[in-house]
């Protein structure tokens, strides 16, 4: 039981009401009507919420699973089984890690009626976070005391990769909006199947697949058949050292690549490709084979729910060691990676350059999208002046690593955070439309 700010303010008003007495009398016999009119009404207000056991019932709804990154949902259902009205505050116990102050709501609910409360959650770090109780404080229209009614039970979520962003794009797909969200339509050189043989028409087939020549040759009809296209492996190798723990808006790089791997891993399947999974740090970690079977999204999700950074530096020759023992078929490699520096760059180079002999590999690291726009701005101090060229050193040193990178044959993509899963999808659909892979 709490008392509430407006029987404190009776209470002030009784006590000026007695020291005023002393000049008054009348005014002494008020602040006594007052006091017990206000003890009168204390007691009704304490016999009417304590009429019933719980008098307010509330119940949170969410996710099973919330969607790294992005805006999760969570439902609080209020009923208010007193027979009269009450105003009430909600207060739902969130997670430590959110750190948020605001998630109280002010309700005027009438007897027997049901409201719900939304609000949303973006979580910026996979993991299984713990809710507590749904407290609530009633009161009745006299508003004397406060009952505090606990509701709900403690649940705990696990936050996993961005399946949010996932199923933004299998809609966009369903409907071809894929350019909406940026994706390029790109236009493909040749067919999208392979040449199988030749055979002589019959009654169906698409007259574009005439062969002329074999057609006069024969003197008779004939048509080319052609099969799909085999499937190409594509696998996400995620750098989880330490030049991954850098944040952009409250989420470390791992997260943006994790998510981009999981949305890239997603169009390569309805592409018909195939998907696998690497991570690496000082070990070689996880590795999941490529395949494109139903149950390929869900075991990519839940490898990449758990991956966490390190604070050491990255092995690349634990992972052509361990690349040339588990994939032996040409594969597209997609690295994420941040080379902050040209010597960083340099040290893992010569692996690189062997991987690329065997594979096609595509290297995607991070610019500063905030480095961008402050070495844009025009300087109006010499210290300002001074600051400048240290952030145009900086994006020099990332344009010459991308340099650098293509002209040992390997594919580099420069990209911000926030732009990287687009970018990353385009890149492939580029290259498997030049028949890169």
């Amino acid at each position: 039981m709490f008392l509430s700010k407006r029987f404190y303010i009776f209470c002030v008003a009784a006590v000026i009401l007695f020291l005023a007495g002393y000049t008054f009398p009348v005014l002494f016999l008020a602040g006594k009507v007052l006091l017990v009119a206000q003890a009168l009404l204390s007691a009704v207000d304490i016999a009417l919420l304590w009429r019933k056991k719980n008098g307010v019932y509330a119940e949170r709804s969410c996710a099973a699973r919330f969607s790294n990154g992005d805006p999760n949902p969570v439902r609080i259902a209020v009923e208010n089984s007193y027979p009269f009205s009450a105003h009430i505050e909600v207060i739902d116990e969130l997670p430590d890690i959110f750190q948020r102050r605001d998630i109280l709501f002010p309700l005027h609910l009438p007897s027997g009626a049901r409201k719900e409360i939304v609000y949303q959650l973006r979580p910026v770090k996979r993991g299984e976070y713990g809710f507590g109780h749904i407290r609530l404080f009633v009161s009745t229209t006299i508003g004397f005391v406060v009952r505090r009614i606990t509701a709900g039970q403690p649940a705990r979520v696990k936050v996993y990769p961005s399946y949010l962003m996932l199923h933004r794009y299998e809609l966009m797909a369903i409907h071809n909006n894929l350019t909406e969200l940026g994706i390029k339509r790109i236009r493909r050189i040749g067919h999208h199947t392979e040449f199988e043989h030749i055979k002589e028409y019959v009654k169906g087939d698409d007259y574009r697949t005439i062969n002329w020549k074999a057609s006069a040759r024969r003197h008779q009809v004939m048509v080319n058949t052609y099969q799909d296209e085999r499937s190409q492996h594509i696998y996400n190798i995620i750098d989880k050292g330490r030049v991954m723990q850098s944040a952009f808006r409250g989420m470390t790089l791992l997260d943006y690549s994790i998510n981009a791997a999981l949305v890239l891993s997603f169009v390569a399947i309805r592409k018909e490709d195939k998907a696998g999974l690497i991570t690496f740090a000082e070990h070689f970690e996880t590795f999941v084979p490529a395949g494109k079977q139903s149950s390929q999204m869900q075991l990519l999700l839940e490898n990449l729910y758990r991956q966490q950074t390190t604070f050491g530096e990255s092995d690349y020759s634990s992972l052509y060691v361990h690349l040339n023992k588990h994939v032996s078929k040409r594969s597209l490699l997609i690295i994420y990676t941040n080379f902050d520096r040209v010597i960083g760059m340099e040290r893992q180079l010569s692996y690189m350059q062997q991987l690329a002999r065997q594979h096609v590999v595509l290297a995607i690291f991070f610019e500063d999208a905030e480095l961008r726009d402050f070495a844009a701005r025009r300087p109006q101090t010499s210290e300002a002046y001074f600051h400048q060229v240290i952030a145009d050193q900086f994006l020099y040193e990332k344009q010459y690593v991308t340099t650098t990178l293509r002209r040992h044959g390997i594919y580099s993509l420069l990209t911000t955070p926030e732009n990287l899963s687009v970018d990353v999808i385009n890149q492939y659909l580029e290259m498997k439309a030049k028949r890169l892979l």
